[in-house]
C-alpha cells in the first residue's frame, strides 16, 4: 500500500510538473577529460525526464554573450578547457556568464566543471571548491554512500538520511573558498585506504567526509553544484537524477517542486 501510495504521489507530482511553463535550460559542453558526449545524453534525458525542462545544448561556447544566454533560466557547465589557452571562452563570453548569474539566473556545475579555469577568481566563486594543483584527487572510483547534512534545504527536503551511489568518484581536498561561501548540502565519508599508498595529496587520519553537493550564491543568481557522476552510468542513478534534476530546478526558480522517488524518501 506504502508503495503503491508514493508511486501515485510520484506520478501525480510529475503529471504538474508537465502542467507548468517548462524552465528553459542550457548545458554548455565540448570540452572535457572525461566522455563528455557520453553524459550529454544522460545529461539531458534527466532533465527532460522529469517534464519541468526544456533543454538545449552548446557545444561550443567561446565568443557568446548576453544574447546567447538570454533565453535560459538556468546553465548547467558540463567544461573542462583543459588548461589550454584556446580552449578558453574570451572575455565576452566569460562576463557574459557572470552577470547572467549576477542578474538572478541559474547555474549548475557539473563534477570536473570544478577544475576548470584555473586563475579566474571569479569563476572559483561560483564553484565554492575547485580542482586545482595540489588540491582535487579521488582513490578509483567504488560505491559510497552519500549522507545528507541539510534535510531543510529545499533541494534535500524529503529526501532520506542518506542513499547509495554506485561505482563513482569521490571527489576530495578540492580548493575551498572561505567558510560562508558556499553550503554543503551532502557529504560522502573518503576512506582513505581506498588509495593503496598511491595517494598524491595528504590522507591524513582514517578518513574524512568530503562535500559531495552544495550551493553558492552570486549576486542574485543561486548555483547548485555536485561532483557526482563521472560518467554516464553514474548520472543514470536515481541519487545522481534526483539530486540533480531538483538542484537544477532550485537554481532556476528558487524553489523545488520535483517529486523523490520512493525509494528515496524519508
Amino acid at each position: 500500500m506504502k508503495t503503491r501510495l508514493g508511486v501515485g504521489l510520484l506520478a501525480a507530482s510529475l503529471l504538474a510538473a508537465a502542467q507548468q511553463p517548462k524552465l528553459q535550460a542550457l548545458i554548455v559542453t565540448g570540452q572535457e577529460v572525461h566522455d563528455w558526449r557520453g553524459v550529454e545524453g544522460p545529461l539531458r534525458k534527466a532533465l527532460e525526464d522529469t517534464g519541468r525542462f526544456e533543454v538545449r545544448v552548446t557545444e561550443e561556447f567561446r565568443g557568446a554573450g548576453p544574447e546567447t544566454l538570454a533565453p535560459y533560466d538556468v546553465v548547467i557547465l558540463a567544461y573542462y578547457e583543459k588548461k589550454k589557452p584556446e580552449l578558453r571562452w574570451g572575455e565576452r563570453a566569460d562576463k557574459a556568464l557572470l552577470d547572467y548569474v549576477r542578474s538572478g539566473k541559474g547555474l549548475v556545475i557539473y563534477h570536473f566543471s570544478v577544475a576548470a579555469f584555473e586563475g579566474w577568481t571569479e569563476y572559483e566563486k561560483l564553484c565554492g571548491g575547485n580542482w586545482r594543483p595540489n588540491n582535487g584527487h579521488h582513490s578509483a572510483a567504488h560505491d559510497f554512500t552519500v549522507t545528507i547534512q541539510d534535510p531543510d534545504h529545499p533541494i534535500t527536503k524529503g529526501l532520506g538520511k542518506s542513499f547509495p551511489q554506485p561505482k563513482d568518484e569521490l571527489y576530495s581536498n578540492l580548493k575551498w573558498q572561505s567558510d560562508g561561501a558556499y553550503h554543503v548540502l551532502a557529504t560522502a565519508y573518503d576512506d582513505h585506504a581506498l588509495y593503496q599508498g598511491k595517494a598524491r595529496q595528504p590522507i591524513p587520519g582514517p578518513g574524512r567526509d568530503q562535500p559531495m553537493l552544495w550551493t553558492t550564491g552570486y549576486g542574485q543568481g543561486r548555483i547548485f553544484a555536485t561532483v557526482l557522476g563521472h560518467d554516464a552510468a553514474a548520472v543514470s542513478t536515481p541519487a545522481f537524477v534526483t539530486t540533480f534534476t531538483r538542484g537544477a530546478e532550485w537554481a532556476a526558480t528558487g524553489a523545488v517542486t520535483l517529486p523523490i522517488p520512493p525509494e528515496m524518501a524519508q
